[in-house]
């Protein structure tokens, strides 16, 4: 998530494009419609989490209502899209994921946006998906606590919190067998599973919402030495399968390296596998706590 300097310039330029013809898409929504004394949202200050003491933005969504008979409520673009505009027309860094890989995710968003979107990573794209899912909650759980300070200092807004990992990518093999556990199988609250894969030092506010969509794209995973990402692929589908009902998105990159590749099969099942764009696989797991006696997997 992180992402070195790279130098592909098209990427960035159909990022930018996207934006402007968002905008653009926006305005020319309204005249369709019937005009009406628009209803302007104001942002508003709140604290950034329960148990924080700082402050965030927190922008109020702005209702568009898609074409039809229905009058327009909107009439500008919101702060936080014009904020990524600007933040990515003078970006010298392009965001690791390619076009078609960011496409797979931006078609959901597109379905579910406003919605609980989970990420895991912090980077250069951060403020991308969070403007791609406005009026929605975003949240980044980041490894490293010096790449959060750099990261926030340049974009505030930005919700993130620090991550502490125990497992090794050298653990990888070992960690696959445990997974196949009974302990493992069993669906319930990560903070309280028995499986040695389940995250529980996240904070409470991240076990507590249910998410709609779950990106995994940290912790790093390409040294023999680095977390690897084989619980937090695990929590993701921990949590899509406890969630009260309906289903949650859960998407995996870099699954060319072997860990993402063999954990998100086993582990988020290739029977809820959707669509693989390069990199990246989209998986569709519905709630296991609506259906007693359903598998792990299909």
């Amino acid at each position: 998530m992180k992402g070195k300097p790279q130098y592909p310039f098209n990427l960035k330029t159909i990022l930018i494009c996207f934006f402007f013809l968002l905008f653009l898409f926006l305005i020319l929504r309204s005249s369709f419609s019937y005009s009406q004394q628009p209803s302007l949202s104001t942002p508003a200050i709140g604290p950034l989490n329960s148990t924080s003491s700082e402050f965030r933005l927190e922008e109020k969504p702005t209702t568009c209502p898609s074409l039809s008979n229905s009058p327009p409520t909107c009439t500008k673009i919101p702060p936080s899209l014009a904020h990524a505009l600007v933040h990515y027309a003078t970006l010298n860094i392009t965001p690791q994921q390619t076009l078609k890989e960011i496409s797979v995710s931006l078609k959901v968003l597109e379905k579910k946006s406003p919605a609980n979107f989970l990420v895991f990573g912090l980077g250069h794209d951060s403020l991308m998906w969070t403007a791609l899912n406005y009026g929605g909650r975003t949240v980044f759980l980041e490894e490293d606590k010096q790449w959060i300070e750099q990261i926030q200092a340049q974009i505030p807004s930005l919700e993130a919190h620090h991550v502490v990992y125990d497992t090794k990518v050298t653990q990888a093999d070992e960690l696959l067998e445990i997974s196949s556990r009974k302990e493992c199988g069993a669906v319930s609250d990560p903070r309280f599973s028995k499986c040695q894969l389940a995250l529980k030092g996240l904070p409470s506010e991240i076990y507590d919402i249910e998410w709609d969509l779950i990106m995994v794209d940290a912790p790093t995973g390409y040294f023999d030495g680095a977390p690897g990402r084989m619980s937090a692929i695990y929590t993701a589908g921990l949590m899509a399968r406890n969630r009260e009902s309906g289903e949650t998105d859960v998407f995996v990159h870099d699954v060319d390296r072997v860990v993402e590749d063999k954990f998100s099969k086993a582990l988020l099942c290739e029977g809820y596998l959707i669509e693989q764009e390069g990199r990246i696989r989209h998986f569709t797991i519905p709630s296991h706590r609506t259906s007693f006696g359903r598998p792990f997997c299909p």
